[in-house]
């Protein structure tokens, strides 16, 4: 009998069907496993972000008895692609100039609009309501390849660190995304850790 890669199946489904690379992940009933990012010690939180926690100190709280990572299962895969997606849609991509009259603000979208930190912020807290660890779930701020700053939401698991990002709807591994990473929220203190990137503009891209 020939033994065919779970992957090339999958690979020729998109070639055959024309499905789009979102599309293929809710075929999947797990990602591929990738590479765990490395952190490499203390980082300045972003001005915003410490803004945020002031306003919000339950969304930036740390509790070291949750897990570092989660278990990606069937279930939860197929919970943060559909998240993802819904949130994608749901929210205007505005400027926080234009949102607040202000260079960098980061919240909770609640009227429905915000930029790629507030996507992200949405996210984290109805993952967290869907019972998905919060310390599992990073802000993390990135270059684009526009060489622009941007932040997107990471979620630590047993198969590896998945970026959520309001600029695409398939859930990548950190690695696949093209970004160089600069830093993100800790996982032991309210705070934040380098990832070895370069430094970055301030995060004020509606994309």
């Amino acid at each position: 009998m020939l033994s065919i890669h779970r992957g090339s199946v999958l690979a020729a489904l998109i070639v055959v069907a024309g499905i789009s690379s979102t599309q293929a992940q809710q075929v999947a009933a797990l990602p591929a496993a990738a590479m765990p990012i490395a952190a490499s010690g203390d980082a300045r939180a972003p001005y915003a972000w410490t803004d945020f926690c002031k306003r919000s100190p339950v969304e930036c709280a740390v509790n070291t008895q949750e897990p570092e990572r989660v278990e990606m299962t069937p279930k939860l895969w197929k919970t943060i692609i559909a998240l993802n997606n819904k949130i994608n849609r749901e929210i205007e991509a505005v400027t926080d100039q234009d949102h607040w009259g202000v260079v960098d603000r980061w919240d909770i979208p609640t009227d429905g609009k915000g930029d790629c930190e507030d996507y992200a912020l949405l996210k984290r807290k109805r993952l967290a309501e869907a019972g998905v660890p919060r310390r599992a779930m990073l802000m993390t701020v990135v270059i684009d390849e526009e060489n622009a700053g941007h932040a997107v939401l990471m979620i630590r698991t047993d198969r590896g660190d998945y970026v959520l990002d309001n600029k695409r709807n398939a859930i990548l591994p950190w690695s696949q995304t093209g970004y160089v990473y600069v830093k993100r929220e800790s996982q032991y203190q309210t705070g934040w850790t380098s990832l070895g990137g370069l430094s970055t503009p301030t995060v004020a891209s509606a994309r």
